[in-house]
């Protein structure tokens, strides 16, 4: 595969994560932990198929442990966050933080062999942190004490996989097989973990299931895989500079939906995290062309 269609390929999993805090308020009232575990176990089973029909059964044999354990725990630990965090706060602010991974990641890709942050990188950075200061002060009005846990959360959310999908790098060698792997495990660490810390509840309604559903096959389930290629086989920083699309197409969606209201806020939180992003891959550009 060329580096321009891996790249290509990549940018679907953008696409994807663009429903995903639609899906995951559409899943409510199921907790984070249960609706980690059923949509990771979908997700394996997209990845078993995918195995099946690649026959890459024995190339797995060959991955080390610590890939193993260094997918799971990312996969794991961003959802796991995610999920509680837009249980915790509003979607769409809550989403606008998580959303600061692409700009982390072009900030994390320079601390990369060969590569070098630069003043468009630090730009970009007080850029989007401003963006997400201004969700979490409720637009300079002051903190929201409420939802202060779920926006924390989010934060975590963006460090967590902004460093998996830079780190992602390092382990370039393992096939994309392996996150049908991550998954299931994924899911094998969640179920216990639900039932020693959560009560069990379910969807009553077929669109909370479709939700879930909606949730295992596309953001939880085909845009790892095609992230994975991504990452590993295309332009890192090129995925992270088309990523800055997810922030505000994630919003759009929200607010098509009903679920979030259009505001100053929110508008300016996008625009600066977006922005923000842009002024960070602006800077990779030039540098790529040093």
């Amino acid at each position: 595969m060329t580096r321009s269609r891996a790249t290509a390929v990549g940018f679907v999993a953008v696409l994807l994560w663009a429903l995903l805090a639609l899906f995951t308020v559409g899943s409510s009232p199921t907790p984070p932990l249960l609706l980690n575990a059923l949509c990771f176990a979908i997700g394996g089973t997209l990845g078993l198929i995918w195995i099946a029909i690649t026959g890459s059964l024995a190339a797995l044999r060959q991955v080390p442990l610590r890939v193993y354990i260094f997918g799971t725990f990312g996969l794991f630990g961003y959802h796991a966050l995610y999920f509680s965090a837009l249980r915790l706060a509003p979607a769409a602010e809550a989403g606008l933080i998580a959303y600061l991974w692409p700009l982390l990641i072009v900030l994390f890709s320079g601390l990369l062999p060969g590569e070098r942050l630069r003043w468009g990188h630090l730009l970009g950075a007080c850029l989007g942190f401003a963006g997400a200061a201004l969700i979490i002060t409720g637009g300079g009005v002051g903190l929201s004490p409420q939802h202060f846990p779920g926006y924390l959360l989010a934060v975590l959310c963006a460090l967590t996989w902004s460093g998996y999908s830079v780190l992602s790098r390092l382990v370039g060698t393992a096939p994309t097989a392996t996150v049908a792997v991550f998954c299931i495990a994924s899911a094998a660490l969640s179920l216990p973990l639900h039932l020693m810390f959560e009560e069990t509840v379910l969807p009553t309604t077929a669109l909370g299931w479709a939700a879930i559903a909606g949730l295992g096959l596309g953001p939880v389930g085909l845009a790892f895989y095609v992230w994975d290629i991504g990452v590993k086989q295309g332009d890192i920083q090129l995925l992270g500079t088309s990523s800055y699309a997810a922030p505000l197409l994630s919003t759009l969606v929200l607010v098509l939906f009903g679920v979030a209201a259009p505001n100053s806020t929110l508008i300016w939180a996008a625009l600066l995290i977006t922005g923000g992003a842009g002024f960070a891959a602006r800077a990779s550009a030039k540098g790529s062309a040093v």
